[in-house]
This record gives C-alpha cells, sequence and structure tokens, in this order.
C-alpha cells in the first residue's frame, strides 16, 4: 500500500479580503451611502493635504529654498497626488482613497541635505534647484529596490508576516512622533482640528 503524498504547503499570500467581517459597518460589498461618503472622503483629502503641506514645509527651507519654492513643490505634489488617485483608483487596487506624499523620502533627502555637498552655491535658488536634483536622482536608483522585490515577488513574503496587529503599533509610533510638530499649531485653528480627530 502506498503513502499518501504530502500535504500541499500553504501558498504565501497576503491575508485574502473577506466579502464582510463581523462588528465592521464598510467592507468590499456594502459602502457607506453617498452622503457620509461625501464627508468620509473630504476628511481624508483634509488629512491628506496637512501631510502633503508639511513635508514641504519642513526640507525646502533646508534646501535653500524659499516661499515661492514651497509653493511649487506643494503644488506638484498635489498634483501628482492627483494623477496617482486617478491610476490606482481606476488600475491598482481600486480603493477610494486619495494618494498623498509619504514619509518615506523624507529620511533620504535629510540625509542628502546634511551632507553639505551643495553648501557652496551662494544662491539660495541654485543651492534647491541642484539638492533637488540630487535628492531625485538618489531616489529613482533606490527605488529600482523597490521594484525588484515587487516584481519578483520576494516581497509576498515579507506581507505574509506582517497582520493588521502589527502594523498598527508602526502607524501609532510614526504619529506619536510627529505629535510636536501638529498638536502646538490645534490652538490656531480649533475647529479645523476638531473635525481631523474624528
Amino acid at each position: 500500500m502506498a503513502a499518501a503524498p504530502p500535504p500541499k504547503a500553504d501558498e504565501l499570500q497576503p491575508h485574502p479580503p473577506k466579502e464582510q467581517l463581523p462588528s465592521v459597518s464598510f467592507c468590499i460589498t456594502s459602502p457607506p451611502p453617498w452622503p457620509e461618503a461625501v464627508i468620509l472622503g473630504f476628511q481624508h483629502f483634509i488629512v491628506m493635504l496637512g501631510t502633503t503641506v508639511i513635508i514641504p514645509s519642513a526640507l525646502v527651507p533646508q534646501m535653500g529654498g524659499g516661499n515661492e519654492e514651497k509653493a511649487r513643490v506643494i503644488q506638484t505634489l498635489l498634483f501628482v497626488a492627483g494623477i496617482n488617485t486617478l491610476l490606482q483608483t481606476f488600475f491598482g487596487s481600486r480603493l477610494p482613497v486619495v494618494m498623498g506624499g509619504s514619509y518615506t523620502f523624507v529620511a533620504p533627502t535629510i540625509s542628502i541635505i546634511l551632507a553639505g555637498r551643495y553648501d557652496n552655491e551662494t544662491d539660495p535658488h541654485e543651492k534647491f534647484l541642484r539638492t533637488m536634483r540630487g535628492t531625485q536622482g538618489a531616489l529613482i536608483i533606490a527605488s529600482t529596490i523597490q521594484i525588484i522585490l515587487g516584481f519578483s515577488g520576494l516581497w509576498r513574503n515579507v506581507v505574509k508576516l506582517l497582520s493588521p496587529l502589527s502594523a498598527v503599533p508602526l502607524v501609532s509610533l510614526v504619529g506619536f512622533g510627529l505629535y510636536e510638530l501638529g498638536f502646538p499649531a490645534v490652538s490656531f485653528a480649533p475647529s479645523l482640528a476638531y473635525f481631523l480627530c474624528f
């Protein structure tokens, strides 16, 4: 009598979506009503707008740029966020979210700024342009690692280890790190801050 073949090992995949979760109001097949969806979308946009403004406000002055360069970077971030949102909504995961700026690029940008490679520029605008070009080139080269991980399927193995339970502390710690930047500004616009809390 032949032995039974060994059981097939589970393929490493991200957590599969479920149609409806218990005690969760809105899932894939149960979207919120339109009036509530508009309010939630506006709230999401306001939160995204804050992150879009805080990244250039922190980095552009260190790069040698003034208010004109800061406004241009904010406009560029909003334009690219709109394009990313449309691409993600129609071709990506098709979730109704607004794509915003990423804090992933802040640490490499600060290290490029602090390296002092462009400190010999006397014109602040020229220093800003050279720093921006150096940052863009470095991030384009560095992003190839993420592209290789994504297309090779190696990232699927990492995602299998990341559950929502492990992602919540990570997001919370990032939020606590930004607390000292955002909370003092609440006193300037408490009515706006109230809506962002809920």
